[in-house]
C-alpha cells in the first residue's frame, strides 16, 4: 500500500470554487435537512407537490420520477443543455446564486439544495414558510435513498429509477489493475473511498491504489498527492478528469508524467467531471459507469 500522510491546500478551494460554482456541489454530503410535511403524499396523489431543484441531479430525478412536480431549476451547465428542462423557469444563471424573489414567485412547496453551498437561501426559504431540503450524494447507497426520499415526497413509485440504476452496475465486478484517479493539478488532488469518485470505483473494483489513504483534510474524500507519490505508487492505469480547464494539459506537461508506466503503455482514460466527481444527472451517471465497465471488460 502507498504511503501517504498529506494535507490540503488552499488550491484545492481555488479548484472547487472553479468546478462548483455553475453547479451545486452535491457529490459529498448525504441527505439531511427536512423542515416540514410536504402536501403531496401517496395517500393523496391528486395533490401535487410543487419542487424547485436548485442542483442538477436532483432536478433530473424528479422529472424521471414525475415531471409534472418541477417548477423550477437551476441554469447549470448540465440542465442548459438537457432539452427537457428548456421550458423550466431558471432560478440562477450561470454563477450568480438562486434568485430568492424567483423562487418565492413560484409558490413551491419544497426547495432543494445543496447541503454548504446553498445554505443560505434554504434558510431564508425556511424564514418565510417554504419548506426546504439539503441534500448530497457521497456514494451509490445516497442516491438510492435520495431517490426514495424524493419519490415520498411527491407521491411517485420510485422502483423503476432504483432498477435502471442497478443496470448500470456489473452484476459479478471484476478486479482491474492498480489505478489512481486524478481530478486536478495545483495541487494534485485523488479521491479515496470516502468520495461519490472512490465509491464508484468500488462498484467496478477498480483498485484504486489510494482508496485507504487519508489526509488531514477539510474536504472528505480527497488526498494531496506530490509526483514523487505518484511516481513511487506508479498505476497500471491514470484516471484523468476533465474540469474545463488547462488542468489536462498542465499534467502532461509535468516532468514525472512520461515516467510513469500508465503513460508509457498508453493507458490514460480521461472522465467527464460530472458523472465521476460530481453525479451531475442520471445520464453522466450512466456515462461514467459505462467507461468504468468498458476499463473492466478490457483488463480481463
Amino acid at each position: 500500500m502507498l504511503p501517504l500522510k498529506s494535507k490540503l491546500t488552499i488550491g484545492f478551494l481555488l479548484f472547487a470554487l472553479t468546478v462548483g460554482c455553475a453547479q451545486a456541489p452535491n457529490a459529498n454530503i448525504p441527505v439531511t435537512n427536512e423542515t416540514a410535511e410536504t402536501t403531496a403524499t401517496a395517500e393523496n396523489p391528486a395533490t401535487k407537490t410543487k419542487v424547485v431543484a436548485l442542483t442538477s441531479l436532483s432536478a433530473d430525478i424528479l422529472h424521471r420520477l414525475d415531471e409534472d412536480s418541477l417548477v423550477g431549476v437551476s441554469g447549470s451547465r448540465l440542465l442548459a443543455q438537457d432539452p427537457k428542462f428548456s421550458d423550466l423557469p431558471k432560478v440562477s444563471e450561470g454563477r450568480t446564486p438562486p434568485n430568492l424573489e424567483k423562487i418565492v414567485a413560484l409558490q413551491p412547496d419544497l426547495v432543494i439544495g445543496a447541503v454548504g453551498f446553498h445554505d443560505q437561501i434554504l434558510e431564508k426559504l425556511d424564514e418565510v414558510g417554504i419548506e426546504t431540503m439539503a441534500v448530497a450524494v457521497p456514494d451509490w447507497r445516497s442516491l438510492e435513498e435520495l431517490t426514495r426520499t424524493l419519490a415520498e415526497k411527491i407521491g411517485a413509485d420510485p422502483e423503476p429509477l432504483l432498477t435502471e440504476y442497478a443496470s448500470f452496475l456489473p452484476a459479478e465486478p471484476q478486479a482491474t489493475d492498480s489505478a489512481i484517479v486524478l481530478v486536478s493539478n495545483q495541487p494534485i488532488m485523488a479521491p479515496n473511498r470516502d468520495s461519490w469518485a472512490g465509491d464508484l470505483l468500488q462498484q467496478f473494483a477498480v483498485n484504486n491504489l489510494v482508496a485507504e489513504l487519508q489526509g488531514n483534510s477539510p474536504q472528505q474524500g480527497y488526498i494531496t498527492l506530490s509526483p514523487e507519490k505518484i511516481l513511487e505508487a506508479n498505476p497500471e492505469m491514470l484516471l484523468l478528469v476533465d474540469v474545463g480547464d488547462d488542468s489536462l494539459e498542465q499534467l502532461k506537461s509535468a516532468p514525472f508524467w512520461s515516467e510513469l508506466d500508465a503513460v508509457k503503455n498508453d493507458r490514460v482514460y480521461t472522465f467527464d467531471y460530472y458523472g465521476l466527481v460530481n453525479p451531475g444527472s442520471i445520464a453522466a451517471i450512466q456515462t461514467a459507469s459505462q467507461k468504468l465497465q468498458e476499463l473492466s471488460t478490457a483488463v480481463n
